[in-house]
């Protein structure tokens, strides 16, 4: 065990093209699940490890996220005037989110059970990691097709392969990030670079997660958040 990230970048970016007509005129994190829009709930679990620094990153329609996230304390990290993609969205914010490892969390995800963060702040050891991501066995995934992202071995080393989700919350060190010549990538070219190094960990959540990423997930998060 080693001293957990002190900061929490929010992606909150992109398009929402899955959400079709929901996401024409809001940006995805503000559709309401449950009465609340889904960055709210990304809030609540970010707020819950008493981080120093969670910052967002915008770009679609950003003024409607702005003033939903400014009163609420949250630094806002515009990208302008292209998309930069996981990894060039999450190098963007690195003035906001200061050095050292950070959390990361997706927006469009419900948990329904024990915070991610607490576990991978529980598990997190520098000694041996460079990224700990928090993945899904497939039979606990609502609202998500396919095999998977990941394999993971005994010591929870992952590979690329199928039977693990990637939930979107990780532990991640930054470093490397500016070693990347494009302006925007993704996060994926980082992990492959740890992967090599047998550094990238993957922990496995103990309860159920939905991808609310289409419009079909509204409904199954509901219900999976009224089955708490």
């Amino acid at each position: 065990m080693t001293q957990p990230p002190d900061a929490i970048m929010l992606f909150a970016a992109g398009f929402g093209t899955r959400m079709g007509a929901l996401t024409k005129d809001r940006p995805k994190p503000l559709i309401e699940v449950a009465g609340r829009p889904l960055i709210d709930h990304a809030l609540d679990l970010a707020r819950s490890v008493e981080p120093s620094r969670i910052v967002a990153n915008l770009h679609y329609l950003p003024d409607q996220l702005a003033a939903h996230l400014e009163p609420q304390g949250v630094a806002l990290s515009r990208e302008e005037p292209e998309i930069l993609e996981t990894g060039g969205g999450l190098r963007a914010a690195l003035p906001l989110l200061g050095p050292g490892p950070v959390f990361t969390l997706n927006t469009d995800a419900i948990w329904a059970g024990p915070n991610p963060l607490h576990l991978l702040r529980q598990a997190w050891d520098s000694e041996r990691m460079d990224a700990l991501l928090m993945c899904i066995p497939v039979a606990q995934a609502v609202g998500h097709t396919g095999q998977g992202d990941f394999t993971a071995d005994a010591d929870g080393r992952i590979q690329r392969g199928p039977g693990l989700i990637y939930g979107g919350a990780q532990i991640l060190r930054t470093g490397e990030l500016l070693d990347f010549p494009k302006k925007a990538f993704s996060l994926n070219l980082l992990w492959d670079r740890m992967q090599a190094r047998n550094r990238l960990f993957a922990l496995r959540y103990p309860s159920r997660w939905c991808d609310v990423g289409h419009p079909g997930g509204i409904r199954l998060a509901e219900d999976l958040l009224a089955d708490v």
